[in-house]
């Protein structure tokens, strides 16, 4: 069931009367109970948190639906990008799992037990490689396929050049987030 909507607060640039949702209410009470305080931000952040919530749990539900959780999904695909011969070390797929290298060693461990990686080891037993198993390769591919078409339809409301603006503007927010710090976040100045 789908309510009626207002025109939000402000004319965006084409022209176009936006509407108006729960995030501009609540834009709007801390407007009028805290005049002066700058309230922009709510209608970014709030809709993108909104948003990461919703997609978020979408994906959790298909992965469990697939039979794969986020790790593994993430070990597996890092490992199909990039080619023939689907393998890295350690330390590059840290890296490019943005993890550390404990949760790499979980990661792997994990996918190991279920055949989906082989690790090669040295005579010490440290991990030299992991590559990506038959079994590791049908699993992603077949998981990666069915979560791209399912989270492709999520956005199938938005038209071919409207997912090309949004791309657009969500790599120049996180872009400028990440140039600010990535993940610290100042509140400002201690007050005196």
């Amino acid at each position: 069931m789908q309510r009626e909507r207002k025109p939000g607060p402000s004319v965006p640039e084409t022209g176009a009367v936006p509407q108006s949702d729960a995030v501009d209410e609540i834009q709007h009470a801390w407007l009028r109970e805290l005049p002066g305080v700058p309230v922009e931000s709510i209608g970014v952040i709030t809709r993108v948190w909104r948003t990461a919530k919703i997609l978020g749990d979408e994906r959790r539900r298909t992965l469990t639906r697939l039979g794969i959780d986020s790790a593994t999904l993430d070990l597996l695909s890092t490992l199909r990008r990039a080619g023939p011969p689907y393998a890295m070390t350690p330390a590059r797929l840290k890296d490019l799992c943005l993890v550390t290298a404990g949760a790499i060693s979980q990661r792997v461990g994990r996918a190991e037990a279920a055949g989906a990686v082989r690790a090669v080891r040295s005579p010490g037993g440290r991990t030299l490689r992991v590559e990506l198993t038959d079994a590791g390769h049908a699993l992603i591919e077949g998981s990666v396929e069915r979560l791209l078409r399912y989270e492709d339809d999520l956005i199938g409301h938005l038209s071919p050049a409207e997912r090309d603006r949004l791309t657009e503007l969500l790599r120049k927010l996180l872009d400028g987030l990440l140039e600010r710090g990535h993940g610290d976040s100042p509140i400002g100045p201690p007050e005196d």
